[in-house]
């Protein structure tokens, strides 16, 4: 069997939207991001050592069952926001919603998932604090990825 190379992780979700200046104003009412860089046709959005790329050209319709999920370190803050924003949650045992071009997003806490940022990242973030949730550790653990 040919050797594979090793997935090490997901660098970036590119999002097509209608506009770009309405995406970052969007988005930036339920999330603390840096914009790295913007032009008429994209923005390109940081969290940490990830990031979203926002390209203008949405035309297909909403998502039923694609998405991409957003890990924060407040859910609830994210949901009571949405909230004020109008944005209705999808039905569903996940926290889901549609933006306005119909890409479908899940918000996750940070400390309730497998997902690990490196601790030089967390604290360049300001986010050192977290810990992750037992439940998270197990997860982590059966792997072999215990921190």
């Amino acid at each position: 069997m040919a050797q594979k190379a090793k997935a090490v992780g997901i660098n970036h979700v590119a999002l097509e939207v209608g506009n770009i200046e309405e995406a970052l104003e969007f988005y930036g009412q339920f999330l603390d991001f840096e914009l790295h860089r913007k032009s008429e046709d994209a923005a390109f959005i940081y969290f940490g050592d990830q990031f979203i790329n926002f390209a203008k050209g949405r035309e297909q319709g909403p998502d039923d069952r694609r998405h991409f999920g957003i890990a924060v370190d407040d859910k609830e803050l994210v949901r009571e926001t949405l909230a004020e924003m109008g944005v209705e949650l999808l039905n569903g045992r996940f926290m889901d919603f549609l933006d306005p071009w119909g890409n479908r997003v899940e918000i996750t806490t940070y400390t309730n998932i497998q997902f690990s940022k490196a601790d030089h990242v967390l604290r360049g973030m300001g986010l050192a604090h977290l810990e992750k949730t037992e439940n998270a550790i197990e997860e982590l653990t059966k792997k072999g990825m215990a921190p």
